[in-house]
């Protein structure tokens, strides 16, 4: 049983999350993990290499971390989809990915497996919860089963400047990235993790 988790990183804050979010689907037995990263425009690619700055490292960093394809979505028994904020939605590369399974939509291959989505922002209010909420309504297409995070779940309740949210794992990064995930973003993220892989195995196991 494989549970696939694609992430796009700019600046290594989701690649951070993505990595809990591994652990998490890694504790649980009889799940092979499958770690994939979005596929990136050329256009940006070209100009974050021109930069020659952070950006440009981090993307340097993930090459050894296979692109996302459409058969690693056929062959995943449950998807993790992480993705960084752009004005309270998901990136246009990780949107891209998403709008490219077709073909997985029209033979209903998709149907039946668990799916979580987990985001970054800049800011507390930059739009976490918008993002996961938006992200969610192609997998509900796809005909995906939504698992989010309970607030039993230790750090679920809190008032400090940092993520977590019942629709999915968050972190924030800080208007220059200067800010890392706290241990309580990246503990929920294993959370998630953990609950997706179970909950492929309750509903795909006997498949």
């Amino acid at each position: 049983m494989k549970i696939l988790v694609v992430y796009h990183s700019l600046y290594g804050h989701m690649r951070q999350l993505a990595n809990a979010v591994a652990e998490g689907v890694k504790e649980v037995n009889g799940v092979e993990l499958v770690l994939r990263r979005v596929r990136e425009f050329p256009e940006y690619v070209q100009h974050i290499e021109q930069e020659k700055g952070y950006a440009w490292q981090v993307y340097q960093d993930q090459q050894s971390i296979p692109e996302c394809t459409v058969d690693d979505l056929r062959e995943a028994d449950g998807v993790l989809f992480g993705s960084p904020t752009r004005y309270g939605n998901m990136t246009a590369q990780m949107k891209a990915l998403i709008d490219g399974t077709a073909q997985l939509w029209l033979k209903g291959e998709m149907e039946g497996k668990p799916a979580g989505v987990f985001t970054s922002t800049a800011s507390t209010h930059g739009g976490q919860e918008t993002t996961l909420l938006t992200m969610m309504v192609p997998l509900i297409h796809l005909g995906m089963v939504i698992v989010g995070v309970p607030y039993s779940t230790a750090g679920m309740i809190h008032t400090e400047n940092r993520g977590g949210t019942p629709y999915g794992a968050s972190t924030i990064a800080g208007a220059q990235g200067e800010l890392q995930p706290k241990p309580e973003d990246l503990f929920i993220a294993r959370v998630q993790g953990k609950r997706v892989a179970e909950a492929a195995v309750k509903l795909r196991g006997k498949q």
